[in-house]
Order: C-alpha cells, then structure tokens, then sequence
C-alpha cells in the first residue's frame, strides 16, 4: 500500500462508474488526493486526443460543486473525510502541473484511448510514479458523464446512474435547469 496516492477527473456530473475509480484507488493507498481537472475557465484548453472535453457545454460543474459531489460520494461509501483530500488539477496546463502535482504521490490512472496514454506520458515526463489501474477498450468504459448530464437536462433517467448523496446534490442545486439553459 502506498503512503499517498493521487487520482484525477473532470467528475462533471459524478457517476457511479466515477466512484468505482475513486475506490480503487483509495484501496491503493492511505491517503488520496482527488485532482478535479478543469477546475475552472483559465485553466481549461483543448487537447487534441480529446477535443470535446474542452467545451463549455462539457464543463458546466464549478470545482467547488465537483469537490463537494466527490467529498459527498466518498463519504457515503465510507470513506473516511481524513483519508482524502480534493484540490484543482489543471492537467490541460503541463507548465502549472509541477506547482501542483505532489511529488511523493504514486499517480493512478485507467486507459481507454489517446487521451488517457498521454496523460500518463505527461505525468511520466515529470518523473512521477505512475500505476495503471487498468487498460481497456473504449467500448467497456462504462458510464458517460455526457450521457448522465443529457438525461438530467431532459428529464430522463439518471438517478441509479450515480450515488444517492450527488443525486441529492443534483436536486437541491437545480441542475436541470442549468444544463438546460446551456
């Protein structure tokens, strides 16, 4: 088991599939730190493995939601609140990683395409300890946060597609209007 363990995501709406990942890599280490990528508008650039997750329309969660949906989640499954931490992780600025990245933390990633094996060239650059999870196919990636957030805007269903503590979230910040309104 690793001292300290660092994992990363957009979580734009946090899913089911999102909390498996966040667990798998807690059972890693003792303490995680979750690193939500594209905190916010400054730091957010298109990437050419992976074009669409740059748009506004892909991006509407603030970091601040984001935190609270993983720190929500995470807690429900039991994890406890001292075990993790959640900061912003601009994983589109390679020149702000190293100001950010811990060097000490071994880097848990999954693969499913282009993006994902130059996320992990990025992080190997840096001379970051890196452990892949697992590799598979983009056909068994599971969930899509773009599925998810579609069927909160049109009123379809969504709920048994994430924990019951971001679905709660979802309600009491009138997310369906807002995705609508986009």
């Amino acid at each position: 088991m690793h001292p300290l363990g660092f994992i990363h995501g957009r979580f734009q709406v946090l899913h089911n599939d999102h909390l498996t990942y966040l667990l798998a890599g807690k059972q890693l280490c003792e303490r995680l730190i979750i690193g939500v990528t594209n905190p916010d508008a400054a730091s957010t650039r298109e990437e050419i493995t992976n074009p669409e997750r740059s748009s506004r329309e892909n991006n509407p969660l603030t970091f601040e939601e984001r935190k609270a949906m993983i720190e929500a989640a995470l807690m429900e499954a039991g994890v406890d609140r001292h075990a993790f931490s959640v900061i912003p992780f601009p994983i589109n600025c390679p020149e702000l990683l190293e100001g950010c990245a811990p060097r000490d933390a071994v880097y848990y990633l999954t693969i499913y395409d282009d993006w994902g094996r130059e996320k992990l060239k990025r992080f190997q650059a840096l001379g970051l300890a890196t452990h892949v999870m697992w590799e598979r196919p983009g056909s068994e990636k599971g969930i899509c946060g773009t599925d998810v957030r579609a069927a909160i805007r049109d009123g379809g269903e969504w709920r048994s597609q994430v924990p019951p503590a971001v679905a709660a979230l979802v309600d009491r910040w009138h997310l369906a209007d807002r995705f609508r309104a986009l």
